[in-house]
């Protein structure tokens, strides 16, 4: 059983919803990205996803925009994520999820990227910038391999809703409202009825992402999700750290703090 099945299978029979951080691979440097995920485990995530930095990351905001451009600055390489992620996975068997641009993937090379990143540990894609029409070369080699393509779905999405949910599997990554990803003070969209209109067309678990800025806004979204997804606020707290040991402290007392609320 892939990995994210098991872990949304476990929470349901317990009632629980899951956290789902992001961080950016190689932000500051892939040896904290290692030791981060630990630590986030510690602190109660449950699903993580690894953001391959990318020069042209069109889904995102400036706070992870910026971390895209010091992991690079840091040189931070696909072959060398794949290798932090084997680090990883001599100690945790915690789902863990690729968010990557195509290009990066099509550069790389497909089946190469997918076989690399199956062989690493990794369990599922999420590719932001990938159509829905375009989907058909890395979905078979995505399911050749045994790895998830991870669906993404807007409140504009509406009645393609169903024809993006066929393509993937794991869980929906519901993105909150319009825009890119960052932290928000307030999200307009009616979640309800959003997740109302979601779950229509699919039976996969629904995670909410994009603008969660921290554990009251992940409390008033969790009765209508599977999973509560927060990037910005953590790649932040990570870049306001002043030293490693303040990242793993600040970062793993956020985890937890999400955790509790949901």
């Amino acid at each position: 059983m892939n990995r994210i099945d098991k872990k949304f299978y476990e929470l349901k029979q317990k009632g629980l919803k899951a956290m789902i951080p992001f961080i950016t691979a190689g932000d500051p440097s892939l040896d904290v990205t290692v030791e981060l995920v630990f630590k986030m485990e510690e602190g109660g995530a449950d699903i993580i996803e690894i953001g391959i930095p990318y020069s042209d990351p069109l889904a995102d905001g400036p706070i992870i925009q910026a971390s895209s451009t010091r992991a690079l600055k840091n040189g931070t390489k696909i072959d060398n994520i794949m290798n932090a992620v084997k680090k990883i996975r001599q100690k945790s068997e915690i789902p863990l999820v690729y968010l990557v641009y195509y290009n990066s993937i099509f550069k790389y090379g497909i089946e190469r990227f997918v076989n690399e990143a199956k062989e690493s540990g990794i369990d599922g894609l999420i590719i932001p910038d990938l159509p829905l029409e375009e989907r058909k070369d890395i979905k078979e080699i995505s399911e050749k391999y045994g790895i998830y393509l991870i669906p993404l779905v807007a409140p504009t999405s509406k009645e393609r809703i169903k024809s993006i949910c066929e393509s993937g599997k794991g869980f929906v990554y519901c993105v909150s409202t319009k825009g890119v990803t960052g932290i928000r003070n307030s999200i307009e969209t009616d979640i309800k009825e959003y997740m109302r209109t979601v779950s229509e067309y699919t039976n996969m678990p629904k995670a909410i992402g994009f603008g969660i800025s921290g554990p009251d806004m992940a409390k008033r979204f969790a009765p209508y999700c599977d999973g509560i997804i927060v990037g910005s606020a953590i790649v932040k707290m990570i870049n306001d750290s002043r030293s490693k040991e303040d990242i793993y402290d600040n970062v793993k007392k956020f985890i937890f703090s999400i955790k509790e609320a949901i």
